[in-house]
């Protein structure tokens, strides 16, 4: 991604920085965020539930839905971080893929009024959505530490994650009341409207972006260069590692959940909302708690913690059955804990990230870093919903939890539980 910039905002060098509440900048960037995660949330449930009750989709077409909604991770992630290490504004990028998201999203409830939605255009606006997001998140990776100090990144991940963690409270149980009331494709034009209002925020959020060098390499030799960086860095290449295996079988999870809730369980659009929503107070508390648990444990081993405690309750979801509350009660329980979990890992690995990585390459290697970590999403998606019909929806979800357990092998072995974070700030 970019170099670390200063911000309209200067200050000497040897002065602390301000609190990140008391950063204009910050705040007003942190908000149109916050806006932006909440309507995301509301169309994680809004468009599976679409093809599942407006389209009648089988496991294999929702398995299909969830796969084309991250492979553009896979495809794009190598260009997109080449392309925006050669450019120097990753605010003007992250604006332009706001709206082009919001007008995707919109096209949905519009299909919808006049009796035209299809599968197919589901699954292209999920494939258009993620490949907007490719651009957007790679942008904003060098947007972060133009805007934030570096001895703030834990707190700003936790301050990012905490409220992305509110929108996994309030966003899936409006959603399931959206949907209920409104019907799921009018729910999705929420999502449509938090991206325009993202994009308004970013226009106020002016950082002094320098100017990029240009270059005598040529793109295929900075995407090796991205390649060779993260293969040679030991803490990325099995940080890496064990995300994409915990990435990958999460997603036989993901993909059929939603189906399996609503027809195995028999639990109506907005339980399942409620579910969700109730359950993701578990990633407030995580988002909450894990610069603590960093500081307490090492950086690293809060990483390694947090791949163990994500996978782990995620058990509980073949085991719900009987009553429906019984049922929504394991869910929950689940999730909650899972959701702790997946805070834990996130916050302290990504601020690890971030840290490790030189500004001259950090768009290339976290674009490496995603067409592994987030390529592997789409083939588990396919595989679960494939798995889902062939063998049934209980076993696919013990081979994810099993699966996703192996990841944490991979951090044991190498430098990661060592790392602190004191020795790299």
């Amino acid at each position: 991604m970019s170099v670390a910039i200063e911000i309209e905002q200067a200050r000497p060098r040897e002065e602390a920085p301000q609190p990140l509440t008391r950063q204009p900048l910050f705040v007003r960037f942190w908000i149109g965020q916050s806006i932006s995660v909440f309507g995301d949330q509301i169309s994680a449930l809004a468009i599976p539930l679409t093809a599942v009750l407006a389209l009648h989709a089988s496991a294999l077409e929702v398995g299909i839905l969830t796969a084309m909604a991250w492979l553009p991770h896979l495809v794009f992630s190598l260009p997109a971080g080449v392309w925006i290490d050669r450019r120097a504004h990753r605010r003007r990028n992250m604006i332009v893929v706001d709206i082009l998201r919001a007008a995707a999203l919109a096209t949905i409830p519009v299909a919808w009024w006049l009796g035209a939605l299809t599968m197919w255009q589901l699954v292209a606006v999920a494939f258009a959505v993620g490949g907007l997001t490719v651009v957007f998140d790679l942008s904003n990776a060098s947007f972060f530490v133009a805007l934030v100090d570096r001895s703030q990144y834990v707190d700003a991940n936790s301050k990012f994650s905490t409220t992305r963690s509110l929108s996994y409270i309030a966003g899936p149980s409006t959603a399931g009341f959206l949907v209920q009331v409104l019907t799921a494709p009018i729910a999705i034009a929420a999502d449509a409207l938090s991206f325009v209002v993202s994009a308004l925020a970013l226009r106020g959020v002016k950082v002094n972006e320098p100017a990029v060098e240009p270059s005598d390499s040529s793109p295929r030799d900075d995407l090796k260069e991205g390649f060779r960086y993260l293969a040679h860095e030991p803490v990325l290449r099995a940080s890496v590692a064990c995300t994409s295996i915990i990435n990958f079988f999460s997603f036989f999870v993901f993909a059929i959940f939603v189906l399996y809730a609503s027809r195995t369980l028999g639990l109506s659009a907005g339980v399942i909302g409620v579910v969700l929503g109730a359950a993701s107070i578990g990633a407030l508390a995580g988002a909450l708690i894990a610069p603590r648990v960093g500081r307490r444990l090492g950086i690293g081993r809060a990483v390694v913690l947090g791949a163990v405690l994500f996978p782990a309750p995620m058990a509980l979801f073949p085991l719900a059955h009987g009553d429906p509350w019984l049922a929504a009660s394991l869910l929950l329980a689940g999730e909650f804990l899972a959701s702790v979990g997946v805070m834990i890992f996130d916050v302290n690995q990504n601020s690890l990230m971030l840290m490790l990585i030189p500004h001259e390459v950090r768009s290339r290697v976290v674009g490496v870093s995603r067409f592994f970590n987030y390529g592997t999403r789409p083939f588990g998606a396919l595989l679960g919903g494939v798995l889902g019909s062939a063998i049934g929806l209980r076993p696919t979800l013990w081979l994810g939890v099993l699966g996703c357990l192996l990841g944490v092998f991979f951090l044991l072995a190498s430098p990661m539980p060592q790392m602190r974070e004191e020795d790299l700030t």
